[in-house]
């Protein structure tokens, strides 16, 4: 039900043909073992004290791009109808909060999301990181970052790849599809010699960081800026080297941060080639230097990312588009823990993040923001957003 939202927002609503009185809702399709269980926004604390007109500037800007820059779940028709409706509604002018929350009240469900029976969501960070490279080879900048191989082929849902289910990626050959090279076979010498190097970096550890955030900012030696997305990846299986390393020195999983990571392997080149090399995984990039310095990185939906909005989630389980309320208690990066209750937007997704109620929140850019993303690993409440009318 409208309440206190202004006449203009009840008559785009009823201009739409959609009642301003609440609509019958189903829950989404879940994984066996997930459950969702139904609430209204009274029961969600802190709701009536987000700022929902940011959620819906960036909710407005669209679901995701056609084709969006890494293929997730089809977009529901009631939800990209929703994104549509939020577009209208910014384009009429200024939006209050409280306009923007009813909004959000008035077009869907809310389900709290739990992975499986007295579990609750998982959070991780992750962020736009910026090194020095150059667009030449030289002894300084030696480590390659390769485009996207034109004989990649990225797996569709509902493609059947004879023999090669557990693949995500394959290259296409006159015999048909075959397993791309792997990490190894690509750092010593599976694609010398086919010009796909879009520029050079310092050493292996920055480019490991860079496929990991999946987007970067390379400052080139004459001072300018240019951006990477990403383009794809060979398809296998993605390992978390802190996992790796926290099993192979008995560091518990909850002290291996991002930075003590990489302080590991910046003081043992030897060590950092070998460890990388257990990610088998291996992603390629673009250049977009059409983008503002001031945009966020392009994520898996190929819209840009805003800091702590933007999450990523499981492509094969979630559509790009949908609001998702977070509520969990994280590091502030400054020694301090800060509860962060919030409408955030689903824009991106990522190879680790697996699950119905598994996120990746996008912190910011630069160093700051990846210390603090380092650090966040951390349960978190994950209430889902469903259309009302796009059922199961």
């Amino acid at each position: 039900m409208i309440r206190g939202a202004g006449v203009a927002l009840a008559l785009l609503l009823a201009a739409g043909g959609i009642p301003v009185t609440a609509m019958a809702a189903s829950p989404p399709s879940l994984p066996q073992g997930a459950s969702a269980q139904a609430l209204v926004p009274a029961d969600i604390a802190g709701w009536t004290k987000d700022d929902h007109a940011a959620a819906l500037a960036i909710f407005a800007g669209g679901c995701q791009t056609e084709p969006p820059l890494r293929a997730a779940l089809a977009v529901p028709a009631a939800l990209s109808e929703a994104c549509t409706r939020a577009r209208r509604l910014q384009a009429a002018g200024p939006v209050s909060p409280e306009a923007a929350r009813t909004f959000f009240e008035t077009h869907f469900a809310f389900w709290r999301i739990r992975p499986a029976p007295e579990r609750t969501g998982f959070m991780t960070g992750y962020f736009e990181p910026e090194f020095e490279g150059s667009l030449t080879y030289s002894p300084e900048f030696p480590t390659p970052l390769y485009g996207r191989p034109p004989e990649l082929v990225t797996r569709m849902p509902g493609d059947n790849w004879l023999g090669l289910k557990d693949l995500s990626a394959a290259r296409r050959t006159a015999r048909g599809f075959e397993p791309f090279p792997d990490r190894r076979a690509i750092e010593t010498g599976a694609l010398e010699g086919r010009n796909l190097e879009i520029l050079w970096m310092r050493d292996p550890v920055d480019r490991f960081v860079l496929q990991v955030q999946g987007s970067g900012r390379i400052r080139l030696p004459d001072g300018s800026v240019t951006r990477l997305v990403y383009a794809g990846r060979n398809g296998h299986a993605y390992t978390s080297l802190g996992r790796v390393l926290s099993e192979r020195e008995g560091i518990p999983p909850a002290q291996m941060t991002m930075d003590r990571l990489i302080a590991r392997l910046k003081a043992d080149a030897a060590f950092a080639r070998e460890l990388i090399l257990q990610n088998r995984s291996f992603v390629f990039f673009a250049r977009r230097d059409d983008l503002p310095s001031e945009s966020g990185p392009i994520g898996g939906a190929g819209l840009p990312l805003t800091p702590l909005r933007s999450i990523a989630i499981d492509r094969t389980l979630w559509p790009y588009g949908l609001p998702v309320w977070i509520d969990a208690t994280l590091p502030d990066g400054a020694g301090a823990m800060q509860r962060l209750a919030r409408l955030t937007i689903a824009q991106d997704t990522g190879s680790a993040i697996l699950g119905p109620a598994r996120l990746d929140l996008f912190v910011g850019s630069g160093a700051t923001a990846g210390h603090r993303a380092g650090l966040i690993r951390h349960p978190v409440d994950f209430i889902l957003l469903w259309p009302r009318d796009a059922g199961r």
